[in-house]
């Protein structure tokens, strides 16, 4: 596995910025153990609806609270949005702070704390926000408001596992042009590259072996919001929306989940609206899935080879790094990349403008 000191990206092992650590479907009311940025953490939604994010050993004598408890006192386990230790029954609020040690009547000492992550709930994902910084989120979550329109239908998310690789290999392929052909069947009819402070964007149209439209052609319009969040909006025979998300685990181990929208006819939608759903699910996880088989069995391309026809793998890498060095770096990195770019040899993306690479 290739770590992110191998591809040079800046001070920080993991990014900073929101990820993906769980669907919403996935939280109970009980505690659910999660391995997310090289960390043991728990999860788990309060007795309000607040999905609450902590590390995962208490500070007392190390024990996991969601370390299984089969005693009576498991029950009790979540108190309204507050946890306690499966061990000795000291509590911690949303916060990560202990608030309550039930032998004790002193002053609790002020490093019986956890570290807690800023956690949202949002179109069926839970998001955190990991800072290496510590800092509080610096950007919004993208907007999807297509989850809650009636006209459009979604399902569930597929849990993908994890990959063997960096998420720098997954990050590539906004901007990868060529691979289109070879791996998706898809002849581009126009590409363009624009990257504008957190957002890196993909702007693309041509004909496609797992998802058309009526004419042969698919407009693509796809975006990352800082380096995790994947939204596509597709225009074709109708209009679907891909969420994809990917999360390091580990350093070089990348966690992927991937979902789908589709606006339907009628409102509610009807059993053919559902039918088409699904088959556009199916069509964007075969799609997926096949960059996915490339992923998982390819080596590292620490230095690419470049070609002047290739899509700016240098602008993406260049745009990705803002998120592995401090944020009083983040404009600096941004101003070196924002802009508009152009694949040479493919033409450019209907009313931008030109910007050869």
């Amino acid at each position: 596995m290739a770590t992110t000191a191998d591809y040079r990206l800046g001070e920080f092992t993991f990014p900073r910025g929101w990820f993906m650590v769980a669907r919403a479907s996935d939280l109970t009311g009980a505690p659910t153990p999660l391995r997310m940025f090289g960390r043991d953490l728990v999860i788990y939604r309060g007795a309000s609806g607040r999905v609450v994010l902590l590390d995962a050993y208490c500070p007392h004598m190390q024990a996991h609270l969601a370390a299984e408890q089969t005693s009576g006192a498991a029950a009790q386990r979540i108190e309204g949005d507050s946890i306690r230790c499966p061990y000795h029954s000291w509590r911690f609020g949303p916060d990560g702070r202990c608030d309550h040690i039930p032998y004790f009547d002193g002053t609790i000492p002020p490093a019986a704390k956890l570290r807690a992550y800023p956690a949202q709930e949002a179109f069926g994902c839970i998001f955190a926000w990991h800072d290496p910084e510590g800092g509080q989120a610096d950007y919004e979550l993208p907007a999807l408001p297509e989850w809650t329109d009636p006209q459009w239908i979604h399902g569930e998310y597929d849990d993908l596992g994890t990959l063997p690789v960096h998420p720098q290999e997954i990050l590539d392929n906004l901007v990868d042009t060529r691979h289109f052909g070879p791996i998706h069947g898809q002849k581009l009819a126009y590409f363009d590259s624009v990257f504008e402070g957190v957002i890196g964007r993909q702007l693309s149209g041509g004909g496609h072996e797992t998802m058309t439209s009526e004419d042969g052609v698919l407009d693509v319009d796809a975006f990352y919001t800082g380096p995790g969040i994947l939204i596509a909006r597709y225009s074709g025979e109708t209009d679907a929306v891909q969420i994809i998300c990917h999360t390091p685990q580990e350093d070089g181990v990348t966690q992927v989940w991937h979902g789908i929208v589709t606006r339907g006819q009628d409102v509610p939608p009807s059993a053919r609206d559902v039918e088409m759903r699904d088959q556009y699910h199916g069509a964007g996880l075969a799609a997926f899935s096949q960059d996915f088989a490339i992923w998982r069995t390819k080596g590292p391309a620490i230095n690419i080879l470049r070609l002047p026809t290739d899509g700016p793998f240098h602008r993406s890498r260049a745009w990705y790094r803002q998120f592995y060095n401090p944020r009083a770096k983040a404009l600096e990195l941004q101003a070196r990349v924002n802009g508009v770019h152009h694949t040479s040899g493919i033409a450019g993306a209907p009313g931008l403008a030109d910007a050869a690479e």
